[in-house]
């Protein structure tokens, strides 16, 4: 059952907004699990709004788990049908929420978690103004053949854990691979020890690679 995208927020607590970063999580969860993100970052980032929609979709026979797109194959075409089909009703709520804050598009980062940085890259580099950044963690790439008509090439911090049991770390590899030989910079690490989660390392890295490349757009 589909519902519109809404979800937690965070506002700067000097009230002025000067970028979006919005926080799209992983299969079976929500908002609220990575809206933490947006409290760890805020210092670095006082200008920063945090949002992280819940999904469109439930997951039946799982209460308050939900989904960008169904996963059953678990296959590449499963992956590329379901981004592209979940692409617009994710661009309407960025759009919307660009507007609320009167943010520019180009001061827009995304943050995706496993099958929210499936999301977050996808949609990320298909916008008509290149987002400022995306941050994906423990996903990969849908479609990777398909970069080829890309209309965005924003820098890209790819992190993964080594002993990922859900998303194996060569799905990183093989991202950071085909977006360097579409024309993107990516910067990317492996965490050793770490399984499909974020750790504080990868969160302090994400932090200063989103207000660096913050740094690299003017706020209107």
């Amino acid at each position: 059952m589909a519902r519109p995208l809404d979800g937690p927020r965070l506002e700067p607590r000097g009230g002025r907004v000067t970028a979006l970063v919005a926080l799209l999580h992983g299969y079976g969860a929500n908002g609220d699990d990575l809206i933490a993100l947006g409290e760890a970052w805020r210092q670095r980032l006082p200008e920063a709004a945090f949002v992280a929609p819940n999904a469109p979709n439930m997951i039946p026979g799982m209460y308050g788990a939900l989904q960008w797109f169904p996963l059953t194959l678990r296959d590449p075409s499963e992956y590329w049908r379901g981004v592209v089909s979940a692409q617009p009703t994710l661009d309407r709520f960025l759009d919307a929420e660009l507007s609320r804050y009167r943010v520019e598009p180009e001061r827009l980062v995304l943050v995706g978690f496993s099958q929210g940085t499936m999301m977050a890259l996808h949609a990320g580099l298909r916008r008509p103004r290149a987002p400022a950044g995306i941050v994906a963690y423990s996903g990969l790439l849908a479609g990777p053949e398909q970069l080829a008509g890309i209309r965005a090439r924003p820098p890209v911090l790819l992190v993964h854990g080594e002993e990922d049991d859900l998303i194996p770390v060569e799905a990183l590899h093989a991202a950071r691979e085909a977006l360097a030989e579409a024309g993107l910079a990516v910067e990317w690490h492996v965490r050793p020890g770490l399984g499909h989660g974020i750790d504080p390392a990868g969160q302090w890295m994400a932090g200063h690679f989103i207000a660096e490349a913050l740094r690299g757009t003017s706020p209107a």
